[in-house]
Order: C-alpha cells, then sequence, then structure tokens
C-alpha cells in the first residue's frame, strides 16, 4: 500500500537528519587547550557467569534468541530456522512455505510447538511474525516435560511472555522481487505498574506473488513400454499466483503478589485469508491425452485462531514450587476451489466446486511440581490433559458438461474427538560438579473417535510408554570440554486426517496425481534411538561441536499406491522398519579469538550435518526415510564497526538432493539447494535503525523429478520451479 513507502521513506529522511543534527557541531563556549583535566577513573569489569542452557542444562537444548532471529529481518519463522544448525526447509528458495524438517527428516517426524503445545491443524508458523517470539528452543533428544512425539526432535516456538523492561517499538518494512511484493508492521508495546507487567505485540503483513502474471513452471511426462519404447510425452506448461495476509495479536499480563507467586494470562490471536489462482495446459505429443488438457483452478482460505493460556505459579518451602497452566484454543477454517478443465477441440469437460468448512476445540490443562527432595537431585512430576473436537463439512458441486463427467452432488462431514493423557517424572541429579544426570518416564495415551455419514464410526486407543536418559560429564582439567549422551524412546501418532477412510478426487489422476484416503488401521511408529555429542568451549564465544545420533523405527509408515476401481489412490500405511543416522559438525567463534583483541569484530560460524537411512521393506540403492535429505550445511559471517553504528553479514546454506526410492515402484529426484542471504543494519541513534536484507541472492530453480515402475513400463514426471531474490527494508523505531 502507498502508506508502507511513504512511511518508511518518510522516517528514513527524517531520521538522517535528525542524526546530522545531533552530530554537527554546536555553538557555545570550549574548554581551553590547557585547562587541567581529571585525572583518569580506573574501570573494573566484572563478568558473571551467564546460564547458557545448551552448555548447562543436563537436557540436551540450543535456545535462539530474539535478537539472533531478527538479524536477518526476515518476516517468517521459517526463514529464521532454515540457517540454524541442523534443520532444512524444503521447498524453493525464496517462496513462503516449507515443511521443517531435523535429521532431513519431514512427515510429522519433527515435532513443531507453539508454547509447548501442538498447534491445531491448518496453522502454519509461516503465519507468525518473528517479533512475537521471545526464543526458539530446539531439543535433539526427548524431555519428559514435552509430548515424545519428537522422532526427529522438538522445535518450541516460544510467544513472549515476560517483561523486562518498557518497550515501545515500531517496525515498517516492504520488500519484493521479480515475482513477490511483501508489506509487513509490527508493535511491540511492554510496561511495568508496580506489581503488575503488561504488553501488547502486533503484526500485519501481505504477500503478493506473481503478481504481474502467471510464473512458468514446466514440466514433461514421459512413459515407456517394457522393451524401452517410448509411448508417452506430455508437455506441461504454466503457473500461478496469489495473495496472502493476516494480522497477529498477543497481549498479556503478569503479577507478581507480595509472598512470590505469580499469575500470567497470555493470549494470541491470529486472522489470516488467502487467494490463490493456477493454470496449467498440458499438451500431448505422443500417446494418451489426459481427462483434462487445460485445468484452471480458483483457490481462497480465511483462517482465524485463537489462544489463551493462564499459568499460576506457587512457590513453596525449600525451594519447591507447583505449576498449573490452562489453555484453550478456537480455530475456525473455510476454503473454497473452483475447478475448469477443459478438452481442446471440445471445449469445457470440468467444472467442480469445492467448499470445506472446519472448526478445532480443545481444552488442556498442565501440573508440575518441583521439588529439590534430596541433596544434588531436582524431582518434577506432572500431567498434561487436552480434549480436543474437530468438525468439518465438505460440500462438492459438479454439473454435467459436454463430453464431461455425470453431475455430481456430495455433502460430506464428520467429526473427531481426541482425548491425551500424559504424565511423566523427571529428576535431575548433579552427582558431582562436573557430572549429571536427567532420567525421566512418561506414559501418553491417546484415545480418537472419528464418525461422519459416509463412512463407519472409527475408533482406536493407543499408549507409548517413554523412558528418557540423559547425562553432561564435563571432562576434568579442561576449560570447556563436555561430553552428553542420551538413550530415548519416542513415537509418531497418525493424525487425525489420516486416519479418515474419505477419499479425496484428483482432477488429473495418475501415478503422480492420485486420489487421497485415509486408513483408520494405521498405527504408531515407535522408535528408540541414541543421542552423543561433543562440545569444545575454547574461548569466549567459541564452541566447536560434534553430533552423532541413531534411531530404529518400528511400524514405520508410507504412503502407499494403489489401483482401485480404475483410479489411482494413495493412502498411508505401516510398512515394517526403519533404520537412520546422523553425524554433525559445529563451529563459531568471533575472530578475536584467533587473533586477539586487535583483531575486529568478525563472528565466523559453521555447520554440516550428513544423514543415512534405510527402509527395510524397500529394495536399495537409495532407501531413504521419508524422501530424507542426505546433507545439508550453513556458512555464515558477522561484521561489526567500532562504535556499532553498523553492524552487516551473510548466511550461505546448502541442501543436498539426489534420488531416492520410496517404495519397489515409486522413484523421486529432487535437485541441491543453495540460498545466500545478506543483510545490514545501520542504527542512527539508540532509537532509530534501518535493517536491509536481500534473500535468495543465488535465484536457483529448483529441479524435482517421480517415476513410477512396474511390469506394465514406466512413467516419469520431471518439473522445474524458479525462484527470484528477494530484497527487504525495514525501519525500526523506539519512542
Amino acid at each position: 500500500m502507498p502508506f508502507f513507502r511513504v512511511a518508511v521513506c518518510g522516517a528514513a529522511i527524517l531520521f538522517v537528519c535528525n542524526t546530522w543534527a545531533q552530530q554537527a557541531p554546536q555553538d557555545g563556549p570550549r574548554p581551553a587547550e590547557n585547562t587541567p583535566q581529571a585525572e583518569p577513573v580506573q574501570q573494573v569489569e566484572v563478568k558473571g557467569g551467564a546460564y547458557d542452557p545448551r552448555r548447562d542444562d543436563t537436557a540436551s537444548k540450543m535456545v535462539v534468541g530474539s535478537d539472533e532471529m531478527l538479524k536477518y529481518g526476515d518476516t517468517t519463522v521459517t526463514d529464521v530456522l532454515k540457517r540454524l544448525p541442523g534443520i532444512t526447509v524444503t521447498g524453493a528458495a525464496g517462496r513462503q512455505g516449507g515443511e521443517i524438517r531435523m535429521r532431513g527428516l519431514g512427515s510429522g517426524y519433527t515435532q513443531i510447538l507453539l508454547n509447548g503445545e501442538r498447534a491445531p491443524a491448518g496453522f502454519s508458523l509461516d503465519s507468525l511474525a518473528p517479533e512475537l517470539i521471545e526464543r526458539i528452543e530446539i531439543l535433539h533428544a526427548a524431555s519428559a516435560e514435552y509430548s515424545t512425539q519428537s522422532i526427529a526432535g522438538t522445535i518450541n516456538v516460544v510467544l513472549k511472555n515476560t517483561v523486562k523492561t518498557a518497550q515501545r517499538e515500531i517496525k515498517l518494512g516492504m520488500g519484493g522481487g521479480r515475482d513477490a511484493f511483501s508489506r509487513n508492521g509490527s508493535l511491540q508495546w511492554s510496561d511495568k505498574d508496580g506489581r503488575l507487567s503488561y504488553s501488547l505485540s502486533a503484526s500485519v503483513y501481505r504477500y503478493d506473488y506473481d503478481a504481474g502474471g502467471l510464473h512458468d513452471s514446466p514440466a514433461l511426462d514421459l512413459a515407456y513400454l517394457p522393451d524401452g519404447q517410448q509411448n508417452l510425452l506430455r508437455l506441461i506448461s504454466g503457473g500461478g499466483g496469489g495473495r496472502s495476509e493476516g494480522v497477529n495479536l498477543a497481549p498479556r499480563l503478569n503479577w507478581n503478589s507480595a509472598g512470590g507467586d505469580s499469575f500470567t494470562a497470555q493470549f494470541f490471536l491470529n486472522a489470516g485469508r488467502s487467494n490463490s489462482h493456477s493454470n496449467y495446459h498440458t499438451e500431448t505429443l505422443l500417446g494418451a491425452r489426459p481427462d483434462v488438457d487445460n485445468d484452471d483452478s480458483r483457490n481462497r482460505t480465511r483462517q482465524r485462531f485463537g489462544r489463551a493460556d493462564l499459568g499460576w505459579v506457587h512457590k513453596l518451602d525449600g525451594g519447591a514450587k507447583l505449576e498449573l497452566g490452562l489453555r484453550g484454543m478456537v480455530s475456525n477454517s473455510s476454503t473454497g476451489s473452483a475447478t475448469l478443465g477443459d478438452i481442446d477441440g471440445l471445449g469445457l469437460a470440468l467444472d467442480r466446486k469445492v467448499e470445506v468448512g472446519a472448526t478445532y476445540k480443545t481444552l488442556s490443562s498442565s501440573g508440575k511440581f518441583y521439588s529439590p527432595w534430596m541433596p544434588g537431585h531436582a524431582l518434577s512430576t506432572g500431567w498434561d490433559g487436552t480434549v480436543s473436537r474437530r468438525e468439518e463439512e465438505r460440500h462438492e458441486r459438479q454439473r454435467a458438461v459436454a463430453g464431461g463427467d455425470v453431475p455430481l452432488a456430495s455433502d460430506d462431514n464428520f467429526a473427531a474427538h481426541v482425548n491425551l493423557l500424559a504424565l511423566y517424572a523427571q529428576d535431575e541429579w548433579d552427582i558431582t560438579p562436573r557430572w549429571s544426570m536427567y532420567a525421566g518416564l512418561r506414559w501418553e495415551g491417546i484415545a480418537t473417535r472419528t464418525s461422519g455419514n459416509r463412512f463407519e464410526d472409527v475408533g482406536q486407543r493407543s499408549s507409548v510408554w517413554s523412558p528418557l536418559l540423559q547425562t553432561l560429564w564435563k571432562l576434568p582439567d579442561t576449560k570447556g570440554d563436555q561430553l552428553r549422551l542420551a538413550l530415548t524412546r519416542t513415537y509418531k501418532a497418525p493424525s487425525t486426517s489420516s486416519l479418515v477412510p474419505r477419499r479425496s478426487i484428483s482432477t488429473n489422476n495418475s501415478q503422480f496425481e492420485p486420489d487421497r484416503q485415509g486408513n483408520p488401521q494405521l498405527k504408531p511408529e515407535l522408535a528408540l534411538g541414541v543421542d552423543a555429542s561433543y562440545d569444545h568451549y575454547w574461548a569466549e564465544g567459541a564452541l566447536l561441536s560434534a553430533r552423532a545420533s541413531a534411531r530404529r523405527i518400528d511400524g514405520y509408515t508410507r504412503q502407499g499406491l494403489l489401483w482401485q476401481d480404475g483410479r489411482w489412490v494413495s493412502t498411508p500405511v505401516n510398512d515394517g522398519r526403519a533404520n537412520t543416522r546422523t553425524l554433525g559438525l559445529e563451529a563459531k567463534f568471533p575472530l578475536r579469538a584467533v587473533q586477539g583483541a586487535t583483531a575486529p569484530a568478525i563472528d565466523l560460524r559453521a555447520s554440516i550435518n550428513r544423514n543415512w537411512s534405510q527402509v527395510a521393506q524397500v529394495p536399495g540403492p537409495n532407501n531413504r526415510l521419508d524422501q530424507q535429505t542426505p546433507v545439508s550445511g550453513t556458512v555464515g559471517i558477522d561484521y561489526k564497526t567500532p562504535g556499532g553504528m553498523l553492524t552487516t553479514g551473510g548466511s550461505l546454506s546448502f541442501t543436498g538432493g539426489g534420488p531416492v526410492r520410496i517404495t519397489p515402484q515409486q522413484y523421486a529426484y529432487s535437485s541441491p539447494r543453495r540460498d545466500l542471504d545478506l543483510y545490514a543494519l545501520w542504527k542512527f541513534n539508540p532509537k532509530h535503525q534501518l535493517r536491509l536484507a536481500v534473500s535468495n541472492l543465488l535465484a536457483q530453480d529448483y529441479e524435482s523429478n517421480s517415476a513410477y515402475a512396474d511390469a506394465h513400463g514406466s512413467m516419469i514426471r520431471a518439473g522445474v520451479s524458479g525462484t527470484a531474490p528477494q530484497a527487504r527494508a525495514t525501519m525500526e523505531m523506539k519512542f
């Protein structure tokens, strides 16, 4: 909108003028050259040992603070996560969205939490502005306090919930590139009044992609008979565009009583909408034509999400405390799609409209009792209980057209009830000043019941015991060397949608665009894991780290592809055992740790992760788990000028690709990807600063191939997605 352009440009000009005025020589008497000067005061710097969760916690945890998250001026959480060691984000560079992965594993193996709880289905972290986040916690090994549905690991996004100092800050930003343009703004307002503290965080965003027209994404369909003779060649061209926009509000209140108790009330409100369109044309040069040659689609999504967290912390004698929490979430979404399909020379062959409305309600409670019950031991016990209900209605209408299918009128609805209860106990034991141990046990029980008008009621119960053991040993006669070891049992429960035996119909049905249907017989995946790491802290702010892990997964779930009633259908199935292993290396240090105090203020960091996996029921080679990312790495540098007026830096991320065998008949390939991001922060004065950033500077195209082969022959789909650099400018103002 013009308002953003005027506000940012006007603010920049005003603050540059103010800065120049403040730095200009001032009129008035100056001290004489021979005036005696006061003796310099000797300064003594006292440094306390700051608490570092990664270094000091027995349970392995890496914490990313708000300063690190805001460094590149990112507008989405996924852009922040892609630069962190051991985390990859799938999808083409420079685009919103993408699946967040640890150890290169997707499809729910990585647990994503919002304030320690799972967000409802359909909620995207891309709708959450980084300014609303206090920290991101990354747990490589499971903890009894959180759900153990974390085979690959846990990423816990913690919203801002404490007020340390009064703060009033506004940020206005805009950015764009060849195929996208974004605008965003945020407000941070916090203060204290005696024992009461309060704050409000708010953000708005708008993102347009391919706003000037369709962006071409070419693809090929090829097929061959068993003797190698080609019998299909199709050229697919087209693309799409759209717009998404939304608002976030996060008010919170904190009150501390005279007796030491604290009460918190935190709320999070999110509303967003998006509209998209796509048009694809298929030209058949050899072989059978698809169901439709031209596929024109319009999609609309509206979503509202609200969450309230109430907490009470009661301090007891002897350092013990009791924590109680009550949370409620309500989510409402509606989606609509309209699809028109043409056949060249015959005209309209498909006219389908689908409307889906869904509501998600959940109420949960938690309790935790902490007590230093004997010397060196800290015992915690607690519970988590959740009752949730999801209701969905789906209305599909398909009218009769020349050469097309018969008219269709379908009205579906289903309701899913999910009850979860978890009990846990954990003990942190300081055996010696250099050796500590963490032992935990968690039991989780899940009961799911789904009913609908087009299928029989489905009910399922499952429970998992998760023993957990972690230990930290700080090596003697060293300044900062330490070893960690963790043994865990984790699991992955089937999602509600994967249990519903309702079929979703595709437009051009094929091995690459199958119908989708849930499996009510799906069972949880169970995993036994071991993690080990070595950390070497050799100077202030300097770290060398090596990490290795392995998982054995029983009841591995994959997407099965079936031929039923003349159509291809994809459904999840349990398929035996899988194994995965990971090796990670990380280094970060200031240049002064190598060259001494006279070196410039440069910070360096690098990491690389190598992942391996094998699925027992799939023959090799390349029978990786869930299309696992085989290798990823990052290299970064940050520089601050003397005085701190300018801070700049860059980050290069690499994600490997390559072939993978999904099932005995299905194959896939993805190209390697490289992302180069740069940023600069100019501080005009303590209250005003300008942040500039460029992402996806290499603008690498993203290639992906899928293949299916059986006794009747083989079929291949190959596609390319283009990307473009994106530049952003953000003015940050405190008042």
